[in-house]
């Protein structure tokens, strides 16, 4: 009896064994192919893209999109920026041929003209996220990389705005690409076969499209430059030649479409540093980025990512995070999106963590724990996988698909209406750029929204702000001076004073498009309302 029940437990624990082999096994043969971890992020990033329908920043659809329609239609608006020439169009131009491509086929229609360029920047997304895994592997092996994969794939910020057309979404893709070549950020052991010169023509791309760039690639350049044997070579034979043909291309490209030379970079760096223009936008304390604006972003990541700093020592990415934010507290004027492009990289450090809840063996962590093979997920791990997912995808299906989707809403009914010959001319009595403009109405008709160009005068108010601070005034004046559109669009916190000159003018309420349960940096903007003339 003895001798049978010592079997059946053997017989058991084999069985255990090969179940738990064949559940590894499974998991590395996905992971073997790097075609199929891309065409799973590929996937994703696709339903990522149809799934965000809500408005996040108004450069997403003005300085990309926007600028695109205006190439391959012929209308568009271009902003104050393009006035002034402190911007590229390097990354506008991508989605040139994605237009005319759709109206070759006649498939430009509003839905189609709002999701395809989403779509287009999909793709890019899920590279970003093949490289994210890539640069994981090369650092900490395998089975980092898978964990670290699921952080990219899981945390909310990069679900709401990897997708969005922001010139820092490629800006953070062409980052962490650049960064799996260069010698300097991996494992010296791994770093025979890394070509340094595609890190640099990827981080010179990141520099033309998104100037700030630089600070990033300052950091690692210096490094690669105190590590390199040969210095003058790596200077005047790589940096020099590869830096001159990417500013020579895309200054010829702005030569092309500004009609005149002009230096982007040049007059990026005037305004933004020289002359604190960004600052006209508003203004954050030096440590907003380390109390409020990257812990919002990882949210409950963030103890992972912390863990995963200190048991890795992996201080040339913990000091290249700390860099990116120093220097970026510097700057008056802070966003969330500045300092996405580093965002992957926190999140590799949370795939470290949760490799090492998963195998405290794992090479590089030295805790308390002995080294033991285990191939069945710990409880630690389940609980760790659970929390992450339930505190990160309700945030991201709310921001994608609830919080201040009005103005995309709005336009997508406008578009409609203004395909069936119902709209004449609209007038946007919003805060400026509050809405997409003709890259998603995609009719050329005579639109009007309020202006908020920095003035050169310091103290000079903007039409955007005189409006906001008392409108009934400011529509008395418009309509003295300008003649009344069809359609006026703007949002209930305006409504509630202007309802009644409205209706003495003839408008009623056509539509009222839901917007936002809280407020941002405004008083609460619950919905958007179109308003249309009677007699028209």
């Amino acid at each position: 009896m003895r001798r049978r029940h010592k079997n059946d437990v053997d017989k058991q624990k084999h069985e255990s064994r090969d179940s738990r082999k064949s559940e590894s096994d499974y998991s590395a043969s996905f992971f073997s192919s790097e075609k199929r971890v891309f065409f799973f992020c590929l996937v994703f990033r696709m339903l990522n893209s149809l799934l965000v329908q809500t408005y996040f920043n108004p450069d997403e659809h003005w300085q990309g999109p926007e600028v695109a329609h205006r190439i391959a239609f012929g209308y568009g608006h271009l902003t104050w920026e393009w006035k002034r020439g402190i911007r590229s169009y390097l990354h506008p131009v991508l989605f040139v041929p994605l237009y005319r491509f759709l109206a070759f086929l006649n498939l430009d229609t509003a839905l189609i003209m709002m999701k395809a360029p989403r779509l287009l920047q999909s793709v890019f997304a899920a590279v970003g996220d093949l490289y994210s895994y890539k640069l994981s592997a090369v650092l900490f092996g395998d089975n980092v990389a898978k964990w670290a994969l699921f952080s990219q794939l899981a945390n909310w910020f990069m679900f709401y705005c990897s997708v969005r057309t922001l010139s820092n979404s490629l800006e953070t893709v062409l980052t962490v690409v650049s960064l799996y070549f260069w010698p300097c950020m991996r494992s010296s052991s791994r770093s025979s076969t890394v070509s340094r010169k595609w890190g640099l023509v990827l981080a010179a791309l990141a520099c033309a499209i998104r100037p700030t760039s630089a600070i990033i690639w300052l950091y690692v350049g210096l490094l690669e430059f105190s590590k390199a044997r040969n210095k003058l070579k790596l200077l005047f034979l790589e940096v020099a030649p590869i830096g001159m043909l990417v500013l020579g291309l895309t200054c010829l490209l702005d030569r092309i479409m500004y009609g005149t030379w002009i230096l982007v970079p040049l007059n990026f760096l005037k305004f933004n540093f020289l002359s604190s223009g960004g600052d006209y936008y508003g203004t954050h304390k030096w440590h907003w980025y380390f109390t409020q604006g990257f812990p919002v972003m990882i949210f409950s990541f963030l103890p992972f990512c912390s863990a995963g700093i200190i048991y890795s020592k992996q201080w040339r990415y913990a000091c290249l995070l700390a860099w990116v934010m120093g220097l970026y507290s510097v700057l008056g004027h802070k966003e969330f999106r500045f300092v996405l492009p580093v965002l992957p990289i926190a999140l590799i450090f949370s795939g470290y963590c949760l490799a090492v809840i998963e195998d405290p063996g794992l090479p590089g962590y030295k805790g308390k724990e002995s080294p033991k093979k285990r191939t069945k997920r710990s409880l630690k791990l389940i609980l760790a996988v659970i929390f992450l997912l339930a505190t990160n995808i309700p945030m991201a299906l709310y921001m994608s698909l609830v919080h201040q989707r009005g103005p995309e809403d709005v336009m997508n009914h406008l578009a409609r209406e203004a395909r069936d010959g119902k709209v004449k001319n609209i007038l946007f009595l919003t805060p400026c750029h509050a809405t997409p403009y003709y890259s998603l109405l995609h009719h050329d008709l005579p639109m009007r929204f309020l202006d908020c160009t920095p003035s050169e005068e310091r103290g000079v108010i903007d039409e955007s702000d005189r409006f906001l601070m008392d409108p009934v005034p400011f529509l008395l004046e418009y309509a003295k001076n300008m003649s009344l559109p069809s359609h006026i669009v703007l949002f209930d916190s305006e409504e509630q004073k202007l309802n009644n000159l409205l209706n003495s003018y003839g408008y009623r309420e056509e539509r009222r498009f839901f917007n936002a349960h809280f407020k941002v940096d405004r008083e609460l903007q619950a919905s958007i309302v179109i308003y249309v003339h009677i007699g028209r």
